[in-house]
This record gives structure tokens, C-alpha cells and sequence, in this order.
């Protein structure tokens, strides 16, 4: 049976699964590595620049994802556990700035999300399980509300475009 705790954690969660064709070592690289992340992070249509990146423990990303129109999307995380090759679980947060965004001024952000990806070995495949916890249902609620599972469904499609790009030896 479950605790109260893992109850209102599970209420509180978004959970993403996905599989790619490409083994856990890579898709890792993908994730962390500053000359990946910028070739594929984000929706389609997006681009993203990462503006600061101290991977450890207790370091900083910074990144801004650049919008079709030109509008920047600032965010920033603080990694609080890095299991290399498995497991990244880092803050989240809307950068500074994002307030004044027009497609975010009328909007409460959710805030004090935590992201934790999870990558296993299937076969010659690697699936990530994402989950991005928030402190509380409504902050989840806003979330999705936001359109996050489709910018994260979208963000996976461009890191499988990415990977067969790496696959086949192309320069993005």
C-alpha cells in the first residue's frame, strides 16, 4: 500500500515514457553535453542556446529556448543528483524574465518543479521515464494547462531526429 507521502507525490507528478533508438550511453550524452542539448532540446520549430552549464552536483544549467517568432524562453535548474548513465534528477524553473513574456503575462508559472530523468537499457534501445514533479496539484494542473506534455512529446520527436542524425554520422 502506499504512503499519504507517495500519494500526493504520484498526484503532483507528470510522468513522460519514451524509447529511443539508440543506446543509453548516447542518449545520455544527448542530455548533458552542451554541444548536444542545442542541437535538439526544445519543441519543434524551437532552438534552444544553453547559457551556462556546470554539471555536477549542486551546479547550474541555464538555457533559453528561442520560439519560431523570435521570443525567448528563459530557464534554469540546479542539479541535485547525477547517476551517470542513469538517473539526472535537477530543479526547475521558469528563468528571469519570464514573467514579461506575452504568452506567459496573465499566467500563474508553476513553481519548485524537480525533473528526474530515467534512462534503462532495452535491448540496444535506451527508454527515459520523465518525471516532472511539482510541489503541489494546482502547480501540476497549471503545468499541463501550459501545453507541457505536448512540448515535451514534441521536445523527445526532435531528440529522435537528433539521434538518427548522430546515428548516421550527418553534422546538424
Amino acid at each position: 500500500m502506499q504512503s499519504e507521502k507517495e500519494l500526493v507525490n504520484a498526484r503532483n507528478a507528470i510522468v513522460i515514457v519514451r524509447e529511443f533508438d539508440a543506446p543509453r550511453d548516447l542518449v545520455w550524452q544527448a542530455w548533458t553535453e552542451k554541444e548536444h542539448i542545442e542541437k535538439w532540446f526544445g519543441p519543434t520549430g524551437f532552438d534552444t542556446r544553453v547559457d551556462h552549464l556546470e554539471f555536477r552536483p549542486g551546479g547550474e544549467i541555464r538555457h533559453t529556448m528561442i520560439g519560431p517568432d523570435g521570443t525567448e524562453y528563459p530557464s534554469k535548474g540546479t542539479f541535485v543528483e547525477i547517476d551517470a548513465p542513469r538517473k539526472l534528477v535537477s530543479t526547475d524553473e521558469f528563468g528571469e524574465g519570464s514573467e514579461e513574456i506575452p504568452a506567459f503575462k496573465d499566467v500563474k508559472l508553476p513553481e519548485a518543479m524537480v525533473t528526474t530523468v530515467e534512462l534503462e537499457d532495452v535491448g540496444e534501445r535506451c527508454r527515459i521515464t520523465l518525471t516532472i514533479s511539482h510541489a503541489t496539484e494546482v502547480d501540476r494542473k497549471l503545468h499541463e494547462e501550459m501545453g507541457v506534455l505536448e512540448g515535451w512529446n514534441s521536445t523527445f520527436d526532435c531528440l529522435v531526429d537528433y539521434l538518427a542524425t548522430v546515428a548516421r554520422g550527418d553534422k546538424k
